[in-house]
């Protein structure tokens, strides 16, 4: 009884709108993340297949871009990354809004627990499936007829991947944050806080472990079981991509999670603090 009567009580103020800022937020962060890291996940799948080096398929898409932006910018590779981050801004965002309404918080009360972790890595694991399926199929291979379809293995060690981007993305600077901003300067305080670096860093840092995983994913589609290939030959296929893969797996992951983070963070929280 005592515990029902100090409950808070579910904080519904401007329920609605607070929804549409998570989604404005979530919307805005994944336009401006998404051509880029479109152009590098085609450039990594296609080194990683033989079709393209990663520096041609780079050039490729730039010209493609300057030369036609709309084409490029409302292209079906750009729209599965804005569905991919935006998605996955939009999970977290939505989960931070159910909590502080349930517990009664003010709407900017962000969240880092195994719920949000959780939640957001089931919606970011489910929609990068589908983006790698789409994305091996049209930047994979160059064979004849239809394409393969992408093997059960490739699909966990991808939802692996991901599950390690999403907890160093979302769990790991709201707890990191307050800790690096101890151990900074005041001057340095005033520039960035501790938790901006930290949703910078976190995702850079875990694409070392991350990226072996991915390309693993990939070779399993790439040369199937069925042809003979060995764990020794994609062990040195894998260790020979991993240092330009991992540079260019951290050159999309900082924009996604680290740009494109910081920007939901910060619309969000904006946007949340004008509806208290």
């Amino acid at each position: 009884m005592s515990s029902s009567k100090h409950q808070k009580p579910w904080n519904t103020k401007n329920l609605g709108l607070r929804l549409t800022a998570d989604f404005a937020s979530a919307a805005c962060a994944a336009s401006m993340v998404a051509p880029l890291i479109s152009m590098l996940d085609r450039s990594i799948m296609e080194n990683a297949s033989g079709r393209s080096t990663l520096a041609t398929s780079l050039q490729t898409s730039l010209k493609s871009l300057v030369r036609r932006p709309h084409t490029m910018l409302f292209s079906k590779p750009v729209a599965l990354i804005f569905m991919l981050y935006g998605g996955t801004y939009l999970t977290a965002n939505t989960l931070d809004t159910a909590t502080s309404t349930v517990r009664g918080e003010p709407a900017p009360h962000v969240t880092a627990g195994t719920a949000k972790f959780a939640a957001s890595s089931a919606a970011n694991v489910g929609l990068c499936i589908y983006k790698d399926q789409v994305y091996v199929r049209m930047f994979g291979p160059a064979v004849g007829g239809p394409p393969r379809p992408v093997p059960l293995p490739s699909f966990a060690l991808f939802a692996l991947r991901d599950c390690m981007t999403i907890f160093a993305s979302f769990n790991v600077p709201p707890l990191l944050g307050p800790v690096l901003t101890e151990r900074m300067g005041a001057e340095l305080q005033r520039r960035v806080s501790g938790t901006t670096v930290a949703q910078f860093a976190a995702p850079a840092a875990v694409q070392l472990l991350s990226t072996p995983i991915h390309l693993w994913g990939l070779d399993l589609y790439n040369r199937p079981t069925a042809s003979g290939v060995g764990w020794r030959d994609r062990w040195r296929l894998v260790r020979r991509n991993w240092a330009v893969s991992t540079t260019a797996r951290i050159g999309r992951i900082v924009p996604a999670f680290g740009l494109g983070g910081t920007v939901n963070m910060k619309v969000r929280k904006n946007l949340m603090e004008r509806l208290t």
